[in-house]
């Protein structure tokens, strides 16, 4: 019995750097590094994954295929010493962090978007830390994290992104991650897109409060007996509040996009 277990050691090595990569998804990354799910059950997650993703990544003719040092055939049969060990587990640890911060870059955008809709509506005191973020969450921020978190789930997101990791084995061999300039101009491009996409969202309510503010002004002027600053509160909270209510299709097909577009510099960035 325990002649036909020995054998197994040699993959240890080799598991051991595709669960590590797997793991990454569970440190930052939306749905799976949720603060929501206990740690136990991530733990538990990640390793039910590399049990299912290990053996599909063995070719079918092994015999033929490479076993240099990079390849999972080259360790099993090489071996790994734990000092070129401790180097390779933080390259597979970051390869999926990087793939979670990006994916989780558009909701981001939607808590800054959010943010921003709350101070201009009198609310930026009134938020709440949103573990996820790590960051005070108002009330329409909460609002548009939840939107991005279902939009998410509909359109198969969490899928995605765990598809990216698992093919990044093809791509990126064991060990082989490297940080270079292009891994910062793809991290740069998907800020930008963040920066555009809070834009895109906060903008109209913006745009809509100030002529709101400029209207109020007016009527000051025009009718001194009324107290504005009474009312101009309530009212600045009514107008926006409608007004996200009334755009909310247009926030998902925004955040929609940029999403797809976020998922596929991610997969071009791993796949290069």
């Amino acid at each position: 019995m325990f002649q036909q277990i020995i054998p197994l050691f040699d993959h240890l090595p080799a598991w051991l750097l595709v669960f590590f990569r797997i793991s990454g998804l569970f440190i930052y990354s939306p749905i799976f590094a949720s603060q929501i799910i206990p740690v136990r059950i991530k733990v538990f997650l990640a390793l039910g994954l590399s049990f299912c993703v290990y053996p599909a990544l063995w070719p079918v003719d092994v015999a033929a295929a490479s076993v240099g040092s990079a390849s999972i055939v080259g360790v099993v049969a090489n071996g790994v010493g734990l000092w070129e060990m401790i180097p390779m587990i933080g390259l597979e640890l970051l390869i999926g962090i990087v793939v979670g911060y990006g994916a989780m870059i558009p909701f981001v955008a939607m808590q800054m978007a959010g943010k921003v809709i709350d101070q201009q509506m009198g609310l930026g005191l009134g938020g709440v830390f949103n573990p996820d973020l790590g960051a005070d969450s108002g009330m329409t921020g909460q609002f548009y994290y939840i939107l991005g978190i279902f939009l998410f789930m509909i359109f198969g997101g969490h899928q995605i992104v765990l598809m990216i990791v698992v093919e990044s084995f093809d791509a990126i061999p064991l060990g082989g991650f490297v940080i270079d300039g292009e891994l910062f101009d793809h991290i740069g491009g998907m800020l930008d897109t963040m920066m555009q996409m809070a834009f895109k969202i906060a903008a109209p309510v913006i745009c809509i409060l100030f002529l709101q503010q400029v209207a109020m002004g007016f009527i000051a002027r025009t009718i001194p007996q009324m107290n504005i600053l009474s009312i101009g509160f309530a009212i600045r909270i009514v107008v926006a509040s409608l007004i996200v209510i009334l755009l909310v299709g247009m926030d998902a097909q925004v955040f929609i996009a940029s999403m797809r577009t976020t998922l596929w510099n991610l997969s071009d960035l791993i796949m290069r």
